[in-house]
């Protein structure tokens, strides 16, 4: 959708965070919460974390103060968008006995509506991907579904890329693309912080109309494309897609997966952070009286030993072949299943990895093995 871009204040975006709550949306950003940046319900801008910024490395996470007024100056930090979606746990169904027989119900929840607020590119990519997973193809998730049909994205385009960062190699930011329903860049420039928004859907367009918002004028725009330009010089990482799902193909066999065992935890950090793995589990919950039982559904984990426990014992039994299964999958084979890479560049895995392992660093070691023999 092209639009013109618009210039916004502080005041425009508590105008459009109560628009949104009129209308029926729960409105939910970046709070800080236990030193880090999480994502919970707002009411307004005084809710984020302004003035906070975070500094992040392999297995490293601190939060810094900075010396403006930004509300988005962080990076990303431990949690996704993702538990909005797809939650860590939802009911399937439940089943009870009863007089009239074995009686099987769908759960009776309401879906939220969820307005997101300051998604950044390589998140808004991510939801895409679980897009492709959970709603493309033969089969389609139809609790997903509901949530994703009433959502509202409110995008903010990142300026400041952290050391882990890799999203301009998957090509996911650092401006967001297509998706959202309105995107915005905070400009720092001026005394008190600006904002450039963008429309990208009907419902977003129609927010702004509230805002009786001015044009922007060039000079920020041009500021506004230094900006992005000086961001994507600035990635922490890189990966080539192409090379790395190549590298991991004809290095299955390896023995560099001995090596990242002996580092690897297996304690699932990884894919608990990434905003595309959807790995689950199902879990039958009964009452003691065993005439009712519910039916869950989890987050898992393919680190985790009983993930691929088949006939008594589990089929990837080292931390080397989890380790090597998880990475092969993000970068590699999900290109063969949904033709699309898994990782969008966010560095969350490396950031939160205890032991400080970076996969963009695991493909360079498997490419200089190879290349040696």
């Amino acid at each position: 959708m092209q639009t013109e871009v618009v210039l916004l204040q502080r005041l425009h975006l508590d105008l459009l965070l109560s628009q949104l709550q009129a209308a029926g949306y729960q409105t939910v950003g970046p709070v800080v919460r236990d030193q880090a940046i999480v994502y919970d319900r707002i009411q307004s801008t005084a809710d984020l974390p302004m003035g906070i910024g975070d500094i992040q490395g392999k297995g490293s996470y601190r939060l810094r103060s900075r010396d403006d007024a930004a509300l988005f100056g962080y990076v990303v930090g431990p949690q996704a968008w993702k538990k909005y979606l797809y939650p860590p746990r939802q009911l399937l169904m439940r089943a009870e006995q009863n007089s009239r027989g074995l009686q099987i119900t769908a759960p009776d929840q309401e879906v939220p509506k969820y307005a997101m607020i300051g998604v950044r590119g390589c998140e808004l990519k991510a939801i895409q991907i679980q897009d492709r997973v959970f709603l493309e193809g033969p089969y389609s998730d139809d609790f997903y579904r509901e949530r994703r049909e009433q959502i509202f994205i409110l995008a903010v385009n990142c300026t400041e890329p952290g050391n882990t960062c890799f999203c301009v190699s998957m090509e996911a930011g650092p401006a967001a693309g297509p998706g959202y329903d309105l995107a915005i860049t905070e400009m720092l420039e001026t005394a008190e912080p600006c904002y450039l928004a963008r429309a990208g859907s009907a419902k977003g367009a129609e927010l702004l109309k509230h805002c009786n918002p001015s044009h922007a004028p060039a000079t920020l725009l041009e500021k506004e494309n230094a900006l992005w330009t000086a961001a994507a010089a600035q990635m922490g990482r890189s990966l080539n897609p192409e090379q790395a799902s190549a590298a991991l193909k004809s290095g299955y066999e390896s023995t560099h997966w001995k090596d990242v065992g002996e580092r690897c935890l297996s304690c699932s950090n990884c894919t608990l952070v990434c905003p595309t793995c959807f790995c689950s589990g199902v879990q039958e919950v009964t009452d003691l009286a065993g005439t009712s039982s519910e039916r869950w559904r989890e987050w898992d984990s393919c680190f985790s030993l009983n993930f691929t426990l088949t006939a008594g014992r589990p089929i990837r039994q080292s931390p080397g072949a989890r380790y090597r299964q998880w990475i092969s999958h993000k970068l590699a084979f999900w290109q063969d299943q949904f033709d699309q890479s898994g990782c969008v560049g966010c560095g969350r895995c490396i950031t939160w990895c205890p032991v400080g392992i970076d996969l963009t660093s695991e493909i360079e070691a498997l490419n200089a093995l190879q290349t040696k023999t």
